[in-house]
């Protein structure tokens, strides 16, 4: 009875290790791949922490939160555009929102971290992380892509693309 008793939770704990395991993206599967070294010397200390670490500014910190300009927002992390500017809304939370990205920029995922399940935004090119995902957005969609200003790079309207992750 013991064995049994043992053998049962050792099986669940296997099945939610492997769980946990396929909702993480596998950094192998994506076109941008650099080593940790390589990571920290290519990003800031705070961009490292929110893109490679998973990390999140304090709400209303970020330099994008109350930022209007015209044009578009790319990744830190692969300078990929994102988001432009026409998608961006005020949602009170302290954080740069979106209600749509720019087609294939981004994959959507679940995210179990701290007791919750959300759905975490992630850099198609480089997986890394982005943000968060909600349905409490304006129309057309009702999304609100819930950003790090970290990990973002703004370009104005009629600007070049950014050419390296520390503007």
């Amino acid at each position: 009875m013991n064995y049994l008793f043992v053998f049962g939770v050792a099986a669940l704990l296997v099945a939610g290790c492997a769980q946990a395991q396929k909702d993480r993206p596998h950094q192998d599967k994506f076109p941008i791949r650099y080593s940790d070294a390589e990571w920290r010397a290519r990003l800031t200390k705070e961009q490292y922490h929110i893109l490679r670490e998973q990390g999140t500014e304090t709400a209303g910190t970020g330099k994008y939160d109350d930022f209007w300009q015209k044009g578009t927002y790319y990744s830190a992390a692969s300078l990929q555009p994102l988001f432009r500017s026409e998608t961006k809304f005020h949602s009170g939370t302290g954080w740069p929102s979106f209600y749509e990205a720019i087609p294939g920029s981004v994959i959507l995922r679940k995210d179990r971290s701290y007791g919750m399940v959300r759905t975490e935004v992630i850099d198609s090119r480089s997986g890394s992380h982005l943000g968060h995902l909600f349905d409490d957005g304006p129309p057309p969609t009702g999304k609100r892509y819930c950003m790090n200003s970290a990990a973002l790079l703004f370009v104005p309207e009629g600007g070049k693309p950014p050419t390296s992750s520390k503007q």
